[in-house]
């Protein structure tokens, strides 16, 4: 029996005329109106959007927590799956015989450019150093932090969140988007990956409120990187220039003033939109080569004066490590540990101690001296044995505070940028096969990751544990470290050329992931067109400049990022159950398709 063909008339009702033409008004109209909303919200009452988005996270985390980590898990082995079966592996996205539309070196250089460019400046060296003195080890009281014995854990979680689940990611909602478009002739939108499941229930509003989502995350994800991304090129300006009032320098160590993170938001996103206005082909294409060409260099640099040695020593033992534990990385979770639960693990003398107990022994961020010594009272005066006993019972507590505050905030970063980094994927691989995708969009980038990571942030662990940097590195801010790691490890004239280079480098970083941003949303609210308006795309940019701003000014000035990232984490929560739709949707998609060149191959034997 014949297996039924897919449905492809997928129709997104776009306008004729007017200041709408070509788009779809509903999907504009909703997503303005919903970025709109929280601008002003941000503006006009920012201490209540502070809080409110603090304390919504915090809920959303304790109920999903376990839901993020599972499900990313889910997506690598999935991916894995349909790279090895040979009948999914060896299709072509495009027409028979299809060439790619790009080379190898242009298609790696958007797709690293576009995926981690900016995380990969910034977290190069903070994620491997917060990590050092920080992981579910260290949690776990096995060793101590910022100590020899902690290296190996550290690039354990380091490979886990910039490593091939954090690829799979992308490339699920890449993959998704990449198929249809270019074997079924579907427009290059969120909605067309759910076809699947839905029919011509995408037509409707509720292919509407699946696009939507996608802007609204894909914004709040752009938004969270070049957050993150300004702070570290204002550091960078502050290091060439020495301009006071671009930092705060009243806290305990120099980080990037509101007047500066604002300052360096007009001046990357003006750059940004001037990129945008000039399409993929040109402006992203040739500042995602720069960006390449100059990443290479900095790498040379740190592997010529750098730790070089410490750091291969530690990517091979690192990798095997990686690899041993992969699968429980991929589906340990922890949820949130109950005052009663805290309270039944603890001994009975120290019981009816219990809420003097339970905030220190949970705190992920804390340690055992530091529980000991912040009780008061009668808590205080327990003995050793017995406050041993209740920090231990507040493990599971440490390791949910932990994992929701390290994994869970990546993966839904992550989940937040894959509707930007997976449309821009799929529109730079028409003419590549399944396999090929996966491979090189998973596994190559992700091994690069771990090659970066390994020299930048081994070397400035290697400064540590040498005593030459006497902790400036760990003590420096997160986008601050990878220049101090610089500054001890080389100094002159040299020293200034790579600060100016770093600073260049971070800004056509910044400006391809938010151009590529602006170009990827216009395309979901076109009806998946490649050609869309330059006005919309001035517009998105202001929207997005406006939606940082807001959400910057909001926060405390201690911790700018803060607002951003917890929406960022609020609405990647839609999105990631869409994800978990998408994966469903594309494995029946290559079910059937198989089973459709084996009904044909079988009727033309028979003729």
């Amino acid at each position: 029996m014949s297996v039924p063909e897919p449905f492809t008339d997928l129709e997104i009702e776009t306008a004729d005329a007017g200041f709408y033409e070509n788009y779809s008004v509903p999907i504009a109209l909703i997503s303005k109106s919903i970025m709109v909303a929280l601008v002003l919200w941000a503006l006009v009452f920012p201490a209540n959007a502070n809080g409110t988005l603090g304390s919504l996270n915090g809920k959303l985390l304790e109920s999903f927590n376990s839901f993020y980590v599972i499900i990313v898990g889910l997506f690598f082995f999935f991916l894995a799956i349909v790279a090895l079966i040979p009948s999914t592996g060896k299709r072509i996205m495009g027409t028979p015989g299809e060439k790619p539309e790009f080379s190898n070196f242009s298609w790696f250089s958007m797709m690293f450019g576009a995926g981690l460019g900016v995380g990969l400046m910034v977290f190069a060296t903070a994620e491997p150093l917060g990590l050092w003195g920080s992981n579910p080890v260290v949690v776990s009281g096995d060793v101590a932090g910022n100590s020899p014995e902690a290296l190996q854990s550290a690039y354990r979680f380091t490979y886990l969140h910039y490593g091939f689940h954090a690829w799979a990611i992308y490339v699920v909602t890449g993959l998704s988007l990449a198929y249809y478009a270019y074997t079924r002739n579907m427009p290059l939108t969120i909605r067309a990956a759910l076809t699947p499941l839905f029919g011509r229930l995408m037509n409707g509003f509720l292919g509407h409120v699946v696009d939507v989502l996608g802007v609204v995350a894909t914004i709040l994800g752009v938004s969270v990187t070049i957050g993150y991304g300004v702070s570290q090129f204002i550091d960078g300006v502050y290091a060439i220039t020495g301009m006071d009032w671009v930092m705060n320098l009243g806290g305990e160590v120099p980080t990037p003033s509101k007047v500066g993170l604002i300052s360096g938001l007009v001046v990357i996103m003006g750059l940004s939109i001037i990129s945008a206005v000039s399409g993929v082909g040109r402006g992203v294409k040739y500042l995602s080569n720069l960006n390449l060409v100059l990443s290479i260099i900095l790498l040379g640099t740190f592997i010529v004066f750098g730790s070089f040695v410490f750091a291969m020593t530690t990517y091979g033992t690192a990798m095997v490590d990686y690899i041993l534990h992969f699968l429980s990385l991929s589906f340990s979770a922890y949820g949130p540990l109950s005052v009663e639960a805290f309270t039944a693990a603890l001994p009975a003398e120290a019981q009816a101690h219990a809420a003097d107990l339970v905030g220190g022994a949970t705190n992920a961020w804390g340690s055992f001296d530091g529980f000991k010594s912040g009780l008061e009272g009668a808590a205080a005066e327990l003995d050793e044995a017995t406050l041993t006993a209740a920090y231990a019972a507040g493990e599971q507590g440490r390791q949910f505070g932990w994992q929701a505050g390290w994994t869970t905030f990546y993966w839904a970063w992550w989940i937040a940028f894959s509707p930007f980094v997976g449309l821009f994927l799929a529109r730079i691989s028409k003419g590549r096969s399944v396999r090929e995708f996966i491979l090189g969009c998973v596994f190559a980038p992700a091994l690069v990751c771990f090659a970066w990571m390994t020299v930048l942030g081994g070397t400035a662990i290697d400064l540590e544990l040498a005593g030459a940097a006497e902790g400036a590195i760990i003590g420096a801010s997160n986008t601050n470290k990878l220049f101090v790691t610089l500054s001890y490890m080389i100094d002159g004239g040299l020293l200034s050329m790579l600060n100016v280079m770093c600073v260049i480098l971070i800004m056509t970083f910044l400006v391809t992931s938010a151009d590529s941003g602006i170009l990827v949303m216009n395309t979901i609210m076109s009806g998946g067109s490649q050609e869309t308006g330059v006005k919309h795309r001035i517009i998105w940019g202001v929207i997005l400049t406006a939606v940082i701003g807001a959400l910057i000014l909001a926060a405390g000035e201690n911790n700018p990022m803060d607002a951003l990232r917890n929406a960022m984490i609020i609405g990647a929560l839609p999105f990631t159950m869409v994800m978990g739709l998408m994966m469903v949707a594309l494995a029946k998609a290559l079910y059937r398709d198989s089973q459709r060149d084996k009904h044909s191959a079988a009727a033309q034997a028979a003729e």
